[in-house]
């Protein structure tokens, strides 16, 4: 690849980086910290130019998770982030004003905030999800004909971002032109805010109405929003009458949302309700085998039978066990076979066997250095956010407690708030080699 053909790479790369934060932050830090930024990509590593020293402070500090898991997700985990100040730095054109979700180029998945791994043939099929995946064939196929809305509905980690996306990249390499949005209900939330306090609804209505594909992960964080529920329900309106197809996943079906208004429940009922349970035992082992091959890992066929028989759960935390293995073998220099694999898993945090969730507090207390007062308690200060974020994690994952218990424990938190901490862990652990290094030490000293 020539010089020039490699920086038009890192270009459109980095646009597709600053799509993902912008996903995940508000408009106005958006604009504060990523608008102005260009990067240069060159030996495994990434040069990202700011305007300021103070810009360069933030970005390495309170917003490096953001950053690094959004330059982890496009430019690969090996790659290292360094800043360089430059004062006369100014983008041509304000990347605020670029609406990535409706401007179709030929790099179309770069634009759409669609992670590209996510496809349908990436996909594993099993008796867990044979059914969601056939109505996501129909959508591809029937765009706002087959089963409009689809509601793909399932506990954490089991494919449904995943089977969404692909239904957003196989559309968008069927019809390049098409209008795609997908999104967060969270993100859409905080686009309403936005736009209502600096006065811009119209936009926020052209962007969300005028697609042909809307793509909402977890809308169940909508239910109690009175604005939201009522801006969501228009704009459900409007797409479905002009047969634009809405793709929706929950972590429960509409009638079990709390304060999710009737009508709402009833739209999202009118299409085709699936749900996607754990996998069974074949497909786990197919999982595993599939994300061996994505990693380039050859692992014995029996020590992925073992991992599948010890961890009767969701494709994320198969995926999360696998990785686990992988790095403890090869930090300590041994070889992944089967009598290894067998020795971590016959360990008392394999599936079946519980932690103490006292042990478990207190670990992570120990670990940060922090008092369990601080931790129950109201403040958000940032050094706080992610111990407690790992605490929820560790009782939902490795004490198999239900959100209620874990929110009791922690000060009388709700459901949603240990489910968003929960969510957040899970999502990030593979893509944040810093939170796997992290919770790698915890559990060691668990044992």
């Amino acid at each position: 690849m020539d010089n020039l053909s490699t920086k038009l790479h890192t270009v459109d790369n980095w646009r597709r980086v600053l799509e993902i934060i912008k996903n995940q932050v508000s408009t106005s830090n958006f604009k504060a910290w990523f608008a102005q930024t260009k990067a240069e990509a060159g030996d495994g590593v990434l040069t990202v130019e700011v305007q300021s020293a103070y810009i360069k402070e933030q970005l390495s500090t309170k917003l490096s998770n953001v950053l690094g898991s959004a330059v982890g997700e496009v430019f690969g985990p090996e790659i290292k982030v360094q800043f360089k100040v430059n004062p006369g730095l100014i983008q041509k054109e304000d990347l605020m004003d670029i609406d990535f979700a409706l401007t179709p180029n030929k790099s179309q998945t770069a634009v759409l905030n669609l992670n590209p791994k996510y496809t349908m043939e990436s996909f594993v099929v099993g008796l867990s999800n044979n059914l969601a995946y056939a109505a996501a064939q129909a959508v591809i196929q029937n765009p706002g004909v087959s089963y409009n809305p689809l509601f793909i509905y399932g506990g954490t980690g089991v494919g449904k971002t995943h089977l969404m996306q692909a239904v957003g990249n196989s559309l968008a390499k069927k019809n390049p032109g098409i209008k795609i949005i997908y999104c967060s209900s969270e993100r859409f939330t905080n686009d309403l805010i936005e736009s209502i306090q600096t006065k811009k609804t119209n936009p926020f209505r052209n962007k969300y109405r005028s697609c042909d594909l809307l793509l909402i992960d977890d809308v169940q964080f909508i239910a109690g929003r009175d604005s939201t529920q009522e801006e969501f329900f228009h704009t459900f309106n409007e797409l479905q009458a002009k047969n634009a197809q809405i793709v929706l996943t929950s972590d429960r079906p509409p009638g079990e949302m709390q304060k999710l208004e009737s009508r709402l429940a009833s739209r999202f009922q009118g299409g085709l309700m699936v749900d996607i349970q754990n996998p069974d035992f074949d497909t786990r082992v197919a999982i595993l085998r599939a994300k061996c091959a994505e990693r380039k890992e050859s692992i014995a066929e029996e020590c992925l039978t073992a991992i599948a028989e010890a961890m009767p759960t969701n494709a994320r935390e198969l995926e999360g066990k696998l990785i686990q293995i992988i790095q403890t073998l090869k930090l300590s220099g041994k070889p992944v076979c089967f009598d290894e694999v067998k020795k971590l898993l016959g360990h008392p945090t394999a599936a079946g066997q519980k932690l103490d969730y006292k042990k478990v507090i207190s670990g992570i207390n120990q670990y940060f250095n922090i008092k369990m007062a601080d931790i129950i308690g109201p403040r958000r200060k940032k050094e706080l956010v992610l111990p407690r974020h790992l605490i929820m994690y560790l009782l939902y994952q490795e004490c198999k407690l239900p959100y209620e218990r874990i929110g009791e424990l922690l000060g009388g938190r709700d459901h949603t708030t240990i489910m968003h901490g929960v969510e957040k862990i899970s999502k990030n652990r593979d893509k944040d080699r810093e939170l796997q290094r992290i919770l790698l030490e915890v559990r060691q000293s668990l044992q």
